[in-house]
């Protein structure tokens, strides 16, 4: 009895350390890096694949992805450079590149890294007016993206670039640009509309000169005005011919080669 209690012992210890050595054996993913610290003293990164971290001896103070990672950002309300209170949504992306620096140079780096973000947003906010804010979207990410990334250097991030989602700005200025825009609108249409009328007035004088060198052109004009009108009209329609037609008397005629008569052939003729 007393050995079964002694093997039932030795049998248990056993197990223990067994589970012990086992735990010490870790799966990292492809895109992922294990520090590793032995007795407080930083020893390397290790993975990806199945490692093995001494239980008790080596910790794992986090676990480093060197994928490339997002923080959202966000500015509470600030003032531009000609005083309009935003509020700028912008999207960071970012990847350690120095694995060592990220562990050993800054406590958190991802929360150092958002930090500057949001710091660095309002300060270049405060730089620059609001419709370059609103029309160069790009330069001022290309801007933030060189600030960040020269803050983060230290800390073995590397920015890769910064996106600005969305500029709010207050509903009345929001108003008052809706109206800006639609009286620019009204301005150009206006515009639009002058250069159709010169234009047209200029190609009207241009028929008048040339009608008054030959007659012949607005009388066929003329008839040809009439035929659309009768053409486009329906059965009971009515046209009234204005009886002033230019050159409509004789000239016709002679276009089309009908010998004119003059007032002393036609009393003969009677």
């Amino acid at each position: 009895m007393p050995i079964d209690v002694f093997t039932a012992f030795l049998g248990l210890i056993v197990l223990i350390i067994v589970l012990i050595v086992l735990s010490g054996i870790r799966v990292v993913k492809e895109w992922e890096r294990l520090p590793v610290l032995r007795l407080g003293r930083f020893l390397g990164f290790k993975g990806p694949g199945i490692t093995y971290v001494v239980p008790f001896i080596d910790k794992v103070p986090t676990i480093i992805s060197t994928r490339i990672n997002t923080i959202a950002i966000r500015s509470e309300q600030t003032l531009t450079r000609d005083n309009v209170p935003v509020v700028v949504d912008a999207v960071l992306y970012y990847k350690p590149v120095d694995l060592e620096k990220c562990l050993l140079s800054v406590e958190d780096y991802i929360s150092a890294t958002t930090w500057a973000a949001q710091t660095t947003l309002r300060e270049v906010i405060g730089k620059v007016e609001l419709n370059e804010l609103l029309m160069e979207r790009e330069k001022v990410g290309a801007h933030l993206r060189d600030i960040i990334d020269e803050k983060t250097e230290q800390w073995g991030v590397k920015v890769i670039s910064v996106e600005i989602k969305d500029v709010v700005i207050p509903r009345d200025l929001q108003e008052a640009m809706s109206r800006q825009a639609q009286a620019e609108r009204e301005r150009m249409a206006r515009v639009t509309l002058a250069k159709a009328e010169y234009e047209a007035a200029k190609t009207f004088l241009e028929a008048a000169k040339e009608y008054a060198r030959d007659p012949a052109a607005l009388t066929l004009r003329w008839m040809n005005i009439l035929y659309e009108l009768g053409r486009s009209g329906q059965n009971n329609t009515i046209i009234f011919v204005p009886a002033n037609l230019p050159q409509a008397q004789m000239a016709p005629l002679g276009l089309f080669g009908i010998r004119e008569t003059g007032k002393g052939e036609e009393e003969e003729s009677q």
